[in-house]
């Protein structure tokens, strides 16, 4: 059998009826338990929504999850409410670019400087940052030079079964 690389963290969206829930916290603990999975390997995402209704509550949420050792990711950014004092207030690890920007940087300027500026203030605010949507070498390219090291999209992969996924050859990435 293949030996599976370590992939790093698993990311788990996070729907806003999911967290607005009293026991959240409680039962990602529960599970993280229940499936011996080490905090330090998980990464919650969730949307700019989801936690503007009652930011107290979910700063405690993030907050408390983050001292477990789970990374915290706004997801979509730039496609909610994109308030840059929620950037400064929430316990934050990364910002994900939504894909709307990345489709059309290499054609749309103002996508471009929108991207440029999300990596820059990401890096100045020591979060990570990954682009959604990367489909085209060349918008890989621009993400690069720009300092974005981190992708998802179809340029990559299409998503994949469990058994399709195994029979990746993680080499040749």
């Amino acid at each position: 059998m293949k030996a599976i690389p370590d992939l790093g963290k698993l990311s788990v969206n996070i729907s806003p009826r999911q967290f607005r829930q009293a026991t959240f916290v409680d039962r990602v603990k529960t599970t993280l338990h229940k499936h011996r999975v080490a905090p330090r390997r998980l990464m919650i995402e969730v949307t700019e929504g989801s936690v503007i209704d009652d930011i107290e509550d979910s700063v405690w949420k993030l907050q408390t999850l983050q001292d477990l050792g789970i990374d915290i990711a706004i997801d979509d950014f730039g496609t909610g409410y994109s308030s840059l004092s929620y950037l400064k207030t929430l316990p934050l690890n990364q910002l994900k670019i939504d894909r709307s920007f990345v489709r059309d940087i290499p054609d749309d300027s103002n996508d471009a400087v929108i991207v440029e500026t999300i990596i820059v203030m990401a890096r100045h605010l020591g979060l990570n940052v990954i682009a959604e949507g990367v489909e085209t070498q060349e918008q890989l390219q621009f993400l690069q030079s720009r300092g974005c090291h981190c992708y998802q999209g179809y340029y990559f992969s299409r998503p994949l079964c469990s058994e399709d996924f195994n029979r990746l050859d993680f080499n040749d990435r």
